[in-house]
């Protein structure tokens, strides 16, 4: 894949998940900063969330630890254990609100 190409497709992955977390009616704040998607949830918590260039994965950073996602078969698979970024996003916010969004 392109640079380009990863860039549209991680934006378009941003812009999904900001969309899912408006319409979950939940108490997390996200803010867009270049290729860093922070959600800040009521407790100061948060979930960060960025495109790393050079390798072409999704970082994602919690307290919980840190996950790399790398496309694999048409789906963001972490190279730690193996989970779907949209899966482990969603299981994340869980702990973190008590709530589950679907993306």
């Amino acid at each position: 894949m392109t640079e380009s190409e990863f860039t549209l497709m991680t934006d378009a992955i941003f812009k999904r998940i900001e969309q899912c977390i408006d319409a979950s009616g939940t108490d997390i704040e996200s803010n867009m900063n270049g290729p860093v998607l922070e959600l800040e949830f009521e407790d100061g918590s948060k979930i960060i969330i960025n495109r790393h260039m050079p390798n072409q994965e999704i970082w994602l950073a919690a307290k919980s630890g840190g996950f790399h996602y790398k496309m694999l078969d048409g789906e963001w698979h972490s190279q730690r254990d193996g989970s779907e970024l949209f899966s482990k996003l969603s299981e994340l916010i869980q702990l973190g609100t008590g709530r589950r969004i679907i993306f």
